[in-house]
């Protein structure tokens, strides 16, 4: 039981705060936060992505070339320029790597305004951060996995990052349906989002890139993550952007 509560913390809580932290607001900037309330939010986002951190910096920026170059050879990961989930995968992570480490140049109008904290990202993104955090896991599984099953979790949970990306970025330009029609692949992936968290409405989210609310086209796709924000905004830890919502 320990396990399994473990394992949904983790894929709920780090898909969370990729979604809301890295995507909603350092990509795309769709509400405002206090300095203060992001920095919190960076460690927050450092304690459920644990040994899978990504730098609001590094996914900021790559998710807007995303956008930017969707579906062509430019873009950091597309199934139609990707062989295989595995190729797109290894793709993406050199891409976020170099740009995250500033081996790249990157054009102004992506990194424009990006939320970059270097000493914390310095430490978070580092080897001994995720050695530590996937010896944490391990002595946690030692502990309470009692039958042979619960270890299949395991490779799932010190990956949880790449395959929330795959789930997205390679099934949802693949497989779904489409409320809008547009000039790249992207797809909504489920009707009702109960997976990703609203993040599986990629098709509605590429029609209207900077919206708070990924859902709402139609009357089942309700996205759990806006909810969560509306009621953040209620008690002004964040402010949604009135023009864009």
């Amino acid at each position: 039981m320990e396990i399994i509560f473990l394992f949904f913390i983790l894929w709920y809580g780090g898909l969370f705060f990729q979604t809301f932290f890295l995507h909603r607001y350092a990509a795309h900037q769709s509400f405002t936060m206090s300095k203060t309330t992001e920095k919190v939010t960076y460690i927050l986002t450092w304690l459920f992505q644990g040994s899978n951190y990504l730098s609001a910096y590094g996914y900021g920026v790559m998710h807007r070339m995303h956008h930017a170059y969707a579906d062509t050879k430019k873009d950091p990961h597309s199934p139609k320029y990707d062989k295989n989930v595995f190729t797109m995968m290894w793709r993406t992570k050199s891409i976020y790597q170099k740009i995250n480490n500033k081996k790249i140049d990157v054009d102004e109008k992506f990194s424009k305004n990006v939320p970059q904290w270097r000493n914390f990202d310095r430490i978070a993104s580092s080897n001994i951060s995720r050695i530590i955090w996937l010896i944490l896991y391990f002595v946690f599984f030692l502990k309470f996995a009692t039958i042979w099953w619960l270890w299949l979790f395991f490779p799932i949970l010190i990956l949880m990052a790449p395959i929330h990306g795959v789930i997205i970025n390679w099934f949802a330009h693949t497989y779904g349906y489409t409320n809008f029609k547009l000039k790249d692949t992207s797809k909504n992936l489920l009707p009702f989002d109960f997976l990703m968290m609203g993040e599986a409405y990629h098709n509605n989210h590429h029609k209207h890139g900077n919206r708070a609310n990924f859902g709402g086209v139609k009357w089942h796709e309700i996205d759990p993550t806006y909810f969560i924000m509306k009621v953040l905004n209620t008690l002004r830890i964040i402010k949604i952007n009135p023009i864009i919502n």
